[in-house]
């Protein structure tokens, strides 16, 4: 024991000496510019209110995995909105994004196949892909010069892996000329959606926005960011939905959803269909933060999402800062290296429908000083 100690601790030490050691905080009494809760959702009680009438809820607990005793008819009548919602024809649920995504990648791709990925993908694919039996390979982030280069060398089943809004600069993927090169070398394109449903295209996403629901193979949605509940789900076609089911270990070998969660997620949708207001709210004040720090000194990131970055380089000079505005009120946290890149280190701000713009003029007027 004595040696395995020895591992961790020297492993907690070089971070801590790099200044890159995380904590656990709860900042609730500060005003909220970190959390991914981008329209209030998780607040609101409409959506987390259930009606005990229903028979079904008399567990509360799923008491299995779908394959054997978790499955209800409510779990299926909610994938079925979901797939109507997203316009897709199948959902499949599964327990979070990070469940989702390891499952998707762990079983689709074999020895023989090809995956490219954006070198900014979320930790949940590369953990994913490390998993599956085929071959891997990045490009620059929205590079389409060296995606295609790579395209054309690639062989077997070719998959191509990005996010549609980037979750550490907030920035958009160039979707349709990404579909058009899958298109091109027939490649099946898999987009993870997480910071963009709620947002974009009515709720739907980006893919949604663009009209490419019928080039992508398979759609990761999550809704503990914007819907403010828990869970996620596979979108794509009736033999993706059988296969994932039959093969995905992720799905295959865990407690399911409780039905108090699955519920939720039909009311959190059903709820944003009443109050689309709220993303217009939020285009805004994404807008009138844009506009107001197009001239500070540190450096921005061109992001039309709710997640806005001022790039500080270093782990101690971001952390100051961070902890800056946190003295004054409001929940900023630092976005460390390895995170990101060493120079890369970053004040990762979200905004939220929520936050007022006299809010967002003093967390500015704060970074000015």
């Amino acid at each position: 024991m004595v040696d395995h100690n020895k591992f961790i601790n020297e492993r907690i030490n070089k971070s801590k000496s790099e200044n890159a050691f995380r904590t656990l905080k709860c900042n609730k009494d500060l005003i909220d510019f970190c959390s991914n809760d981008y329209l209030g959702f998780a607040k609101e009680t409409t959506i987390h209110h259930i009606n005990n009438n229903t028979s079904e809820l008399l567990n509360y607990g799923a008491t299995g995995s779908r394959l054997i005793s978790g499955n209800y008819k409510l779990t299926e009548e909610t994938e079925a909105f979901l797939a109507n919602f997203y316009n897709t024809h199948t959902a499949l649920i599964f327990n979070s994004g990070y469940n989702a995504n390891i499952g998707l990648f762990q079983c689709l791709p074999q020895r023989n196949d090809t995956i490219i990925y954006d070198e900014f993908i979320h930790a949940s694919i590369r953990d994913g892909i490390r998993l599956s039996n085929g071959s891997n390979f990045s490009f620059p982030h929205n590079n389409l010069a060296v995606l295609e280069q790579k395209l054309s060398n690639a062989k077997g089943l070719l998959y191509v892996v990005i996010e549609s809004v980037y979750s550490m600069d907030g920035d958009i993927a160039p979707l349709s000329e990404i579909v058009a090169l899958c298109k091109k070398y027939h490649a099946a394109l898999i987009v993870d959606e997480a910071h963009a449903v709620g947002i974009f295209g009515n709720g739907k996403g980006l893919v949604s926005e663009l009209g490419l629901e019928n080039d992508v193979f398979a759609r990761i949605v999550t809704f503990g960011k914007a819907f403010g509940v828990h869970g996620a789900a596979i979108l794509g076609s009736n033999e993706l939905r059988n296969y994932l089911i039959n093969f995905s270990r992720a799905f295959i070998y865990t407690t399911a959803l409780p039905l108090h969660s699955i519920i939720t997620i039909k009311n959190a949708h059903e709820f944003l269909l009443q109050n689309l207001n709220r993303i217009n709210t939020l285009k805004e004040l994404i807008n009138h933060f844009r506009n107001l720090t197009s001239n500070i000194k540190h450096q921005t990131l061109n992001s039309y999402s709710p997640i806005q970055c001022i790039i500080i380089p270093g782990n101690n000079e971001v952390k100051a800062m961070a902890d800056k505005l946190q003295q004054n009120g409001f929940d900023v946290r630092p976005i460390l290296s390895p995170t990101v890149p060493k120079g890369q280190e970053r004040l990762r701000i979200c905004l939220h429908s929520f936050n007022s713009k006299q809010e967002v003029d003093n967390l500015v007027n704060t970074l000015k000083i």
